[in-house]
């Protein structure tokens, strides 16, 4: 071990002999389980000193740099690089942890003469590949092992140290690994950032990524064998509930009005009734809360992931004492021009010190006849933007730009999508009445945001793309945001004020915003986890499950998640239509292609339908992503990506879907 550096020599090639009488002498002193290690000798790299104007012209000792390294296990088993410093002294002697002060890796570079930005960025991203890759390497070899091997059913190793010496071959700069520990490497990183306290470095950057996880691995624990009623399956896009569910060993106990829905063979138990006339709601949650009763279920939970049973899930929530938002509170969130109108009568009900949230709400008017119509078209300024009441993923909203286009558009909605069965998932069972609302021009956002009790535990922005105007059926979307950090604090505190605004007091949340010159303006609140790729994007990007957060709340424990969370990379990603890409998608772009594709690490595919079918009203088939540590890159590659695979077309321009993102 590398403790026992004192007994460290060095022989050349031909010195057979004196290699021979060392290791015989090293055997002598060993204790039980410890060994002797020959190996061959790396030269460090020699590296050209700056000279001082005032330096001794006497000569210098060659130099070595001994870089240490903390690696931590972070969400998903993926390696992540926690800190990097390093230590320098003579070449001649062996580099050890407690004989040498740590510093910065930039600062030692500097200090032998390595000054070029380029250089240093490379060094350190070749530190983490390799680092990164140490770690890989052990929790392969770790997965591989028996129970027993590991000292038991969830004993895992969670942070590793991993020490490099910098050599050169060729002038060219390279890292030689020395060896992987963990007690040393973090003992010198906690020197290097106790020392940096005393002239105001944060500390805590070494530990930090182990201290998360280990609060993941809680906080799984503490939701493992909970009873959740979960209302309403959704479709595929919901495929990852239940997939999550069983991985964080939760009891679902399913109601859905489908009895052959796939998910009922993938839960606890599945209960069978009809929910899709929302309007008799009150009557639903009397009759299912007889049903867990009968059955003998006690939950710890009740949620739902699918916008029609929102309300339905609040009203069970109330009867049998779980933990929710107010019925009330639902109810102004699912109707989208009775969330505006109630957040216009707070303007004077701001709490000291806030803006009031009637500044993010949006003039609109509800239209149930032509009457409506004509009334609204007197109080509004044109453009509008007419969809439905209860609608869900752009299915039918339209920009009208004149009292005619308001008559021509309600009279085509009120003919074509009148029941649930018209176009499932889109708020039909709650009926097809709509709303009118003043366009507001800007960039497109959605914040994902956790509140417990009231409290915002966290929040997640991403950006949108422009549009195919005059429709509104998302194009493309990137994660984090592109905005600078005032302009992203306002999205948040927007989204919160009209959270709280409505009642919503416990849940995941997913509000839509525009973000004008003048501030954010609210478009609606899903009063549920946001949908599409964003569970997958946040959880890639922040290594937090909203899902999970979703079914804490629900069984009343507030989860733990990161208040400044640091993105780990970026994601852009481009919704496929069937209407502009049914060719591509059935050649090109099949789904057999996607999926090879993603799990080659090319893309990052979200299927959101499982039919081809071209029709008039659609929502996106799926998203296509691209990852990189820039968000230019992951623009430029998913470009590429769309360019090869039929996607970007004349009418479909990806390069203008992706222009919002700079």
């Amino acid at each position: 071990c590398w403790s026992g550096a004192h007994a460290v020599t060095f022989h050349a090639k031909v010195e057979q002999a004196a290699m021979l009488q060392a290791v015989l002498a090293l055997l002598e002193t060993l204790e039980e389980e410890e060994s002797a290690l020959l190996e061959a000798f790396i030269p460090t790299a020699r590296l050209t000193q700056p000279e001082s104007p005032n330096s001794s012209t006497s000569p210098r000792p060659d130099l070595a740099i001994r870089i240490c390294t903390v690696v931590c296990r972070s969400w998903g088993d993926q390696p992540l690089l926690s800190q990097v410093v390093c230590s320098v002294g003579r070449a001649d002697k062996p580099l050890k942890h407690q004989a040498m002060v740590p510093q910065s890796l930039e600062s030692g570079l500097r200090q032998q003469g390595v000054t070029d930005e380029a250089q240093l960025a490379a060094i350190h991203a070749q530190v983490k590949h390799k680092a990164e890759a140490a770690m890989t390497a052990f929790l392969e070899m770790e997965a591989g092992l028996s129970v027993e091997q590991r000292g038991g059913r969830r004993a895992q190793t969670d942070v590793i140290g991993v020490d490099f010496l910098l050599t050169s071959s060729e002038q060219v700069l390279q890292l030689m690994a020395l060896e992987m520990n963990s007690q040393l490497c973090l003992e010198t990183c906690a020197l290097f950032e106790s020392m940096g306290q005393a002239v105001g470095v944060p500390a805590g950057e070494s530990s930090r990524p182990l201290v998360e996880t280990m609060l993941r691995r809680t906080q799984c624990l503490l939701v493992e064998g909970k009873h959740v009623l979960v209302i309403g399956a959704g479709g595929v896009s919901k495929k990852f509930v239940w997939e999550a569910a069983r991985a964080y060993g939760l009891k679902i106990h399913l109601v859905e009005s489908d009895p052959n829905h796939f998910a009922s063979q993938l839960v606890q138990t599945f209960i069978h009734y009809d929910t899709t006339e929302h309007k008799r709601d009150e009557e639903h949650a009397q009759w299912l809360v007889g049903l867990v009763r009968e059955r003998g279920l006690h939950l710890d939970g009740c949620l739902s992931y699918w916008d029609d049973c929102m309300v339905l899930t609040a009203l069970v929530c109330e009867q049998l004492g779980l933990r929710c938002s107010p019925v009330a509170a639902m109810r102004v969130a699912k109707q989208k021009s009775r969330t505006h109108q109630h957040l216009l009568r707070r303007r004077k009900e701001a709490p000291l010190g806030w803006t009031s949230e009637a500044l993010y709400a949006v003039p609109c008017c509800h239209l149930e006849s032509h009457a409506d119509v004509e009334r609204a078209a007197r109080h509004l300024s044109f453009p509008d933007v007419m969809k439905l009441e209860y609608g869900a993923v752009a299915v039918g909203v339209k920009l009208v730009e004149d009292v005619q286009q308001c008559h021509l558009h309600f009279e085509k909605i009120s003919r074509d999508l009148r029941e649930d069965t018209d176009f499932l998932g889109i708020g039909l069972g709650w009926g097809n009445t709509m709303l009118l609302m003043e366009y507001v021009s800007g960039t497109e956002h959605d914040v994902d945001i956790v509140i417990y009790d009231g409290r915002m535990l966290a929040a997640f922005v991403s950006d949108n793309g422009p549009t195919r105007v005059p429709h509104f059926t998302e194009t493309a979307a990137s994660m984090p945001t592109c905005l600078a950090p005032d302009r992203e604090a306002q999205l948040v505190r927007a989204a919160y004020q009209c959270c709280l605004g409505c009642g919503l007091t416990n849940g995941v949340f997913n509000v839509e915003l525009k973000l004008t010159a003048s501030g954010p303006k609210l478009i609606e609140i899903n009063p549920r986890m946001g949908g599409f790729y964003l569970r997958d994007w946040i959880q890639e990007i922040y290594g937090v499950d909203i899902m999970l957060a979703s079914v804490m709340v629900a069984c009343g424990v507030p989860p733990l998640l990161p208040a400044h969370a640091q993105p780990r990379t970026h994601l852009v990603g481009v919704m496929c239509v069937v209407s502009q890409h049914l060719k591509a998608l059935k050649s090109t772009a099949s789904v057999e292609t996607l999926q090879a594709l993603h799990e080659r690490g090319i893309i990052r595919l979200n299927l959101l339908e499982d039919e081809l079918v071209a029709r008039e009203y659609e929502g996106p088939y799926c998203n296509v992503a691209c990852a990189s540590p820039s968000r230019c890159e992951a623009c430029l590659k998913v470009l590429g990506v769309c360019q090869v695979l039929g996607i970007d077309l004349p009418h479909y321009p990806v390069t203008h879907f992706l222009s919002h993102f700079k």
